[in-house]
Order: C-alpha cells, then sequence, then structure tokens
C-alpha cells in the first residue's frame, strides 16, 4: 500500500461481504519458536507492536543468481503472456526506465530504532491531522456517507486511513512508478547477510510481479505510465495502492467505467472501503463491530503474541491467560491480543475483527491503533491515554 506496506508480503484472502455471518474459527497457531523475520539482536526484544505477523507458510526460494539480462527477457515474455499485452511494448517502457538510486538508498537504509507506542502516535495523530480529518470528512461527507452505507465501513475509518497514508491527499509521492517497480524488481539491495537472503529474493519477486500488474492496470484502466508518480515503492495515489491492491480491490465508485485512483474521490474512497472488506478474506470489515478495547493483564500471567494475528480467541479462552477487557464487548466476538509499549509500561489490547482488518492495510498493530485512533478523534470520540 504505502511505502509501509514494505512490512510484510500480502496474501490474498477470500472474499467476504460486510454483512456475512462470523466464520467458522480457524485453527490457532501457537508455536512456541515463531520463524525469524532477520537476525536478532543479541539481548534486545523490540518493543510489542513494532514487529509484523509472523507465518509459517512462507515459500522458500531458489537463490541460483539468474543474469539481469535473462530476468528481464524472462519477465518480458511472462508479462506478455499472463496479461496478453504486447511484448514489443514492455519493451519500449522498461528501455526508457531509469534505475532509481534514491529508491535503492531508501529501501537500503538501515531500520529506525525500535520505538514505543507513546513515541510512534504523536507521529500520526496530532491536532494539524485531526483538525485536517474532520474538515476533509465535512467536504466530503455525502459521498463518503453513501460509501459507508453500501459497504458498512465508517466514514471516519477511511478518511484516517488518507490520513496516515498521505495526509489527505497532501503528499502521494514524487516519484516515477515505472521507475521504482523497476529498480526494485531487479535490482532489490541485497545486504550479503544469508539470514536475510530468503528474505530480500521475495522483496525482489515481489516488487518484480508489481511491475509486471502495473503493465496489466495500465492496458486496464487506461493509465499513461509516463506520467505515473507515486512513493519510491510504486504505491501511487492518495490511499497508496500498489498495482495489484489497485487491481484487485480497485472499485468504479462513481460509475464512470474507469477505476481511477489517483484523483477521482468517489473510486477512493470506495476502493479503500472494498480493501477493508475483502482483504482480510473471512476476517474482512463486519458491519457494525467492534474494532479494539483496552484490556488488563493479570499479575502472574505473561502477554500473549500469537504467530498470526487473526482474531480467533475467545473471550474465555483469553480470561484464562489473564486477560480482560475494561469496557463491554459483544456476545460471541473473538480477538486477538495486542500489546503496546508505552513509558510507563505496557498497554494490553483486544483487536477484533476490524482491528484485523486495517492490519491488512499496514502489517502493523500500532499502525492499525494509530488509525482506529485518529478514526476516532475525526469522529469526535475522547482519545485513550498514549
Amino acid at each position: 500500500m504505502t511505502r509501509r506496506v514494505l512490512a510484510c508480503l500480502f496474501t490474498l484472502g477470500l472474499v467476504a461481504c460486510a454483512t456475512q455471518p462470523k466464520p467458522p474459527t480457524p485453527p490457532k497457531q501457537t508455536a512456541a519458536e515463531p520463524a525469524s523475520s532477520g537476525p536478532a539482536t543479541p539481548g534486545k526484544t523490540p518493543p510489542a507492536g513494532t514487529e509484523v505477523e509472523r507465518r509459517a507458510d512462507v515459500e522458500t526460494l531458489d537463490l541460483t543468481p539468474v543474469p539481469f539480462e535473462v530476468a528481464r527477457a524472462n519477465f518480458i515474455r511472462d508479462t506478455a503472456a499472463r496479461y496478453g499485452l504486447d511484448p514489443a511494448w514492455i519493451t519500449s517502457v522498461l528501455d526508457a526506465a531509469q534505475w532509481r538510486e534514491d529508491t535503492i538508498k531508501l529501501m537500503s537504509k538501515p531500520a529506525e530504532r525500535t520505538i514505543g507506542w507513546d513515541e510512534y502516535r504523536p507521529r500520526f495523530i496530532t491536532t494539524a491531522r485531526i483538525d485536517g480529518g474532520k474538515a476533509f470528512l465535512d467536504k466530503h461527507r455525502a459521498e463518503l456517507m453513501r460509501v459507508q452505507e453500501r459497504t458498512g465501513v465508517p466514514a471516519e475509518i477511511i478518511v484516517a486511513i488518507l490520513g496516515v497514508e498521505t495526509s489527505y491527499g497532501g503528499y502521494t509521492g514524487r516519484t516515477p512508478i515505472v521507475d521504482a517497480l523497476y529498480t526494485l524488481g531487479f535490482r532489490y539491495p541485497r545486504t550479503g547477510d544469508p539470514d536475510r537472503a530468503q528474505y530480500e529474493a521475495r522483496r525482489e519477486r515481489f516488487f518484480r510481479d508489481e511491475l509486471g500488474q502495473l503493465f496489466a492496470l495500465s492496458k486496464e484502466q487506461g493509465l499513461d505510465l509516463a506520467t505515473l508518480r507515486g512513493s519510491y515503492a510504486g504505491a501511487m495515489g492518495m490511499g497508496q495502492f500498489m498495482p495489484s491492491s489497485y487491481r484487485d480491490f480497485g472499485v468504479d465508485g462513481d460509475g464512470d467505467g474507469r477505476i481511477n485512483l489517483i484523483d477521482d474521490y468517489d473510486d477512493i474512497f470506495s476502493s479503500v472501503a472494498n480493501y477493508f472488506v475483502k482483504k482480510g478474506g473471512a476476517y474482512g470489515w463486519e458491519r457494525g463491530g467492534p474494532v479494539a478495547v483496552q484490556a488488563r493483564l493479570a499479575p502472574g500471567h505473561e502477554a500473549f503474541d500469537p504467530l498470526d494475528w487473526t482474531p480467533t480467541w475467545t473471550l474465555a479462552e483469553l480470561s484464562a491467560r489473564g486477560y480482560t477487557p475494561l469496557a463491554p464487548v459483544p456476545a460471541g466476538e473473538t480477538a486477538t491480543p495486542v500489546t503496546l509499549s508505552a513509558a510507563d509500561g505496557p498497554q494490553y489490547w483486544l483487536g477484533f475483527r476490524n482491528y484485523y482488518a486495517i492490519t491488512r492495510y499496514n502489517n502493523s498493530k500500532m499502525y492499525a491503533m494509530a488509525v482506529w485512533q485518529l478514526s476516532q478523534a475525526i469522529a469526535g470520540k475522547p482519545l485513550p491515554p498514549a
């Protein structure tokens, strides 16, 4: 989605509608030794909420080097065949593409020090962003309420996503999308660390696939590839959709026969809502459902950090692990436990199906919490302490 989408590789789920009944509970992942996303720092545990979701179903790739010329030729051939495109057109676009050293530097930049929730939240929830969100909601209320009625996704949630992603369209990126994806799809930076080799190979394959999807998107929606600008990672528009998400979740909100996620507000609002409803599969957005409630962890119990974040844990199961919600929870709800590191100690939350839906937009617990709390502030509700 945005540059922050780089936290993980998204996988498509099953399509869900906003009003479907609660799904059956899948098997829970409780392995004691999760897959590592990279070498750990000895003696250091990153603050809870900064980690990405861990999955056991990651494919192992063949790391045998392939010469660039061969990889490029294979890409042109395969993309043309997959999407019914003219290989000469693909070749001409790639011939004009530029390697982006700035993209390589940004992607290679060492990770910033890990921060807690009390430092993360003020970066996204500010007076200016709240006021800007209220003004944006007022300006586009009619379109947003139509989308809310149709999908069940609250208008303030849609607005909060746009606020966090691009400051309500104030900055959507200046990097040519073709250049960004060409660079990362064929020259994704390598650290030389064998523990990261598989991850880096998957990232390169991901961006190469996004480049192929960009060509398909251009054909389908009549986009001029030479003029598309966005983030250094290839996300575009007010909602910062990657090409695959544009194709999979984009909606023609105003019925003009075209999906325009660059500057068509009806399409943008409808597509963000559609993403929430469908990306989570059986755990997509639930109309009228809760998002999160703060919880208390009983003394003598350790915080529970399941492998993935699907909200499959019943309140009884969470109670057995020491969790007590501090606000009423509708009967039958299932949740995932969330721990956020703050200056005065950890905060404990229970995230429900709609919280999980927000994490599909960006695979970060703190991101999801920031979006939800910003949406509450835009709706005029009081914020909990950071």
